[in-house]
This record gives structure tokens, sequence and C-alpha cells, in this order.
């Protein structure tokens, strides 16, 4: 039986997000647990008890206090993942009580290349010497693995992987991460490639080990890329500690000929890029990079000291001003609503008080890895 009318949110019917250390969660944002894909099987969780109380709540269109990062965004204009998923899924075709996920994100590990300023030990096996250094370490390993057997979960959850809709990956950074291989060889190899691949990625390496990912690509017929560039040039690597601009740019190129991979950036907005945003989307689009609807925005949400709510009132100003001035009727309408979405998130609320904090960690950071700020506004 379908759902008969719309639900809160669509993602305990057709969402299964697997997250640190084997957590399965309701999705990357919301802390809502329904077991362990290390010790429970794909049926057991999807069929558990956690899972279905909130099914439960959600056809009765409840909210959940547990998913107040979508509520705060929806608040301040912005779109949030619960609304990209009903705009990507039809309610009235999903069944009310599912059999079987369509749409996966599994975190298979945090292994990564890049130490994010907006990252952590969790997401980024990178980032472990310097956690170690600032006491934020997550246990005594660079690398944590969230999927411990990778054989047995694709064979537990076989019927599910093989029905998907959707797979989303992320990471740490999934094009560095051997079980994202192995899982597009598998599809492969059993003929299941009708499921869009969406893939957050900083897009630093199309190289693994032997693995041909275009060639593996090529097999499926949606394929799409969200890069997370949040500036150019010294500022995005100073960000993205690791990145280097001028790999974003070859790696562009190089995947030019292949049609069926769709671009597009999606810049994780903080404190430390708000204000260059529009000057990244003009740039990407003045180096053809993207096409004019091709920009995918992250607001950022924690940690708290890099939200662009904590900036003083006269820098919003600025920002403000600077965004007012990019936005007019010759862009693409969903660019001036990503910017006002924006805008919007930034003045809902004062967070001032922490803007301190903001400089005390940062500065931290800076002392920690030899750098300095290089953006002056």
């Amino acid at each position: 039986m379908s759902v008969k009318e719309k639900p809160h949110c669509l993602m305990p019917f057709i969402h299964y997000h697997v997250s640190n250390n084997g957590l399965a969660k309701a999705c990357c944002v919301a802390n809502i647990t329904y077991g362990n894909a290390n010790t429970q099987t794909l049926d057991e969780i999807w069929n558990g008890k956690d899972i279905n109380q909130l099914r439960a709540k959600f056809s009765k269109n409840e909210i959940d206090g547990r998913c107040f990062v979508c509520h705060k965004i929806e608040a301040s204009g912005g779109k949030s993942i619960r609304l990209e998923t009903f705009e990507k899924f039809d309610y009235r075709t999903i069944d009310a009580n599912p059999s079987l996920p369509i749409y996966f994100d599994i975190r298979f590990s945090n292994v990564c290349n890049f130490r994010c300023r907006t990252c952590w030990h969790g997401a980024s096996s990178k980032w472990f010497n310097d956690s170690k250094l600032l006491n934020s370490n997550i246990g005594e390993k660079a690398i944590i693995k969230n999927i411990n057997d990778l054989d047995e979960f694709i064979s537990s959850s076989r019927e599910a992987l093989l029905g998907a809709e959707e797979f989303y990956f992320a990471g740490g950074e999934p094009l560095v991460t051997e079980e994202h291989y192995r899982l597009i060889e598998w599809l492969i190899q059993n003929k299941a490639t009708n499921s869009r691949l969406r893939y957050n990625t900083n897009f630093s390496k199309l190289v693994y080990k032997d693995y041909n990912l275009i060639e593996l690509w090529s097999h499926f017929d949606e394929v799409e890329l969200l890069a997370s560039i949040d500036a150019s040039n010294t500022l995005g690597e100073y960000i993205r500690k690791d990145m280097n601009w001028q790999d974003i740019l070859r790696n562009r190129k190089f995947i030019e000929p292949y049609s069926f991979v769709k671009f597009k950036i999606a810049p994780t907005v903080s404190i430390l890029n708000v204000y260059q945003i529009p000057d990244l989307y003009e740039e990407c689009l003045n180096l053809n990079m993207i096409k004019a609807h091709d920009l995918y925005i992250n607001i950022l949400e924690r940690p708290s000291y890099y939200n662009i709510q904590i900036l003083p009132k006269e820098l919003k100003l600025k920002v403000m001003a600077k965004y007012l001035n990019h936005m007019d009727a010759s862009r693409p309408k969903q660019i001036n609503m990503a910017f006002q979405s924006i805008l919007d998130y930034m003045m809902d609320e004062d967070r001032s008080d922490l803007y301190k904090l903001y400089l005390e960690k940062n500065a931290k950071l800076d002392h920690l890895r030899g750098e300095q700020n290089p953006s002056k506004w």
C-alpha cells in the first residue's frame, strides 16, 4: 500500500544511510540511529522498531526534534535535504511499509586525502595528526572503517542493492576509497546499472589503483559529481588543505568529453568563504567549468564557530551588499534563490557571541599548520 498522504519526511521510507562505526541513521544530518550495519542485517534494521516508530510519526506529518538541521534551514528560506528528497522521489509511489530501501548513502570509511578546515577526523583520515595535536581525534588510528566486512554487507543487502534507484557516495573521499570501486564493479557484474550515481567529492583524484573510473561510470545512465570547491586558488587551498587548484582545473578538463558525467560545484558555505561565493560562481562560469545552473549550495551548520550566523552585523551587511549586487534578472532564477537562501540563513539568527571563538579556533589551526587566512574582507 502506497503512502496516501504526504509524510513529513520520506527518508525512513526510502533511505539507508551508514555512518561512523557502522551506525545506520535516518540521514547524514539528523542524529537518529536505527541500528548497526556491522552487527545487524539490513533486513533487521529496515524492519526494526526504531525506524518503524519514525515512519509512524512522519506518516502523521509529525515533526521530530532531532531533525532540527532541516527545520532550521527551511525556516530561514533554504532548501534542506528533506525538501530535496521530495523533489527526486514521488511520495505517491512509495510503499507505506517498504520492504527495501531504494536510496543508499554508505560512508564506507573516513579515508580522505584532504584536511578541510570545516571537517574533522571522523570524516577524514588525513585529519588524524592534526586532531591528535588538538586533542580531538577519535581513537588512535587514522582510518576508521564503518563497514567491517564489505562482502558480508553486499551479500546481506543484495536484493536492495540490485533494485536501488540511487547511490550517493560521500566521505571521507569516495574516489580514493577501495570499497566504493568494489561496489561499483559488483553492480556492473550483476547488471544493476539503472541506478543514479551521485558523488560529493573533493574532485582531486580521478585515478585510483588500477580502476578505470570513466570506464566504470560509462555503464550507468546518470552520474553526477558535486565537487566540494569552496573557493579557487589560494583561498580554496587554505580552506580545503591539500587541495591544488590546478589539479581541479585539469580534472575538469579531463572529464569534459564524457557527456554522461554531470558536473556541479558544491561549495560548503561557511564563515571562511561566504563573501567569496559569488566570485567563485562567476569564475567557474568564465572558465567553462559549469553551466549557469550548476551550483549546489551546502550551508554549514556545524561546527558552530564556522557558521555564517556568527558574523558580526557589520560583516553580514557587507556580505549582503555584495550578494545583492550579483543578483539580477539575467541570472537563472535558481541561482538568485540560492544566493538569497544564504542571506536569509545568515540573517535569521544573531550568534555573533561565537565570533570570538571562531577567531581563536581558526588562529590555533593557523599556528598548527603554519598558515594565514588569505581572505581580507
